[in-house]
């Protein structure tokens, strides 16, 4: 039986019974996994290998968001070099450190 027609089943006899509580829950549950369906049918995830695929996808988010996190800290850490060298020329340039290396 389809999903659809479990869904409609429930809906005539939920009019005919006036609705408990049970039938109410039985009914929501129904729908709301006939939804789910749906928009999983719509993300194309429907089918047998979207669990492999949404893995495959999360690897690859993961790898891509450790990528990301190296080359901050490298450009980071190139920065950090650069800004201390331009200091210590600095330095060697004001205390004439400079001179002595040319005589």
């Amino acid at each position: 039986m389809e999903d659809t027609d479990m869904l409609a089943r429930l809906v005539s006899q939920a009019e005919g019974d006036g609705g408990d509580l049970v039938m109410i829950r039985a009914l929501v549950e129904e729908a709301s996994d006939l939804g789910a369906g749906r928009a999983l049918e719509r993300l194309g995830l429907a089918d047998r290998g979207a669990e492999k695929d949404v893995a495959e996808l999360r690897e690859l988010l993961r790898a891509w968001r450790d990528a990301k996190t190296s080359a901050w800290k490298a450009v980071i850490g190139w920065t950090v070099r650069g800004v201390l060298a331009l200091v210590l020329i600095g330095m060697a340039v004001k205390l004439g450190l400079f001179g002595l290396v040319k005589s």
